[in-house]
């Protein structure tokens, strides 16, 4: 499993970036959860965001954010954080992914 020291840096997908921004969100049917896709570094975030969902016609783009800071934003919205690679396969979900 991986865990998440308090500090960590995670890449995130925004949407409208510079303007209306906000990250991407995604819904998993299948554990009927909405949830925020993060990664560990800016590489695996790029090459996975080419597969992930996306509303036609917005602009994104990988950005860095502080682990708890991304934390406190997906609580506030009811959504979970899923921590993924470069595959999207699910590497951790959240909130057990700090310490």
């Amino acid at each position: 499993m991986t865990k998440l020291k308090k500090g960590a840096w995670v890449f995130v997908a925004v949407q409208d970036p510079g303007g209306n921004e906000h990250f991407l969100g995604l819904h998993d049917p299948e554990s009927d959860v909405s949830y925020i896709p993060a990664f560990k570094n800016k590489e695996d975030a790029q090459s996975c965001l080419i597969h992930l969902p996306k509303q036609k016609g917005k602009k994104y783009e990988v950005q860095a954010i502080l682990f708890e800071d991304l934390a406190q934003d997906a609580l506030n919205n009811q959504f979970v954080i899923f921590l993924l690679d470069g595959e999207g396969k699910i590497l951790e979900k959240t909130p057990s992914t700090i310490r």
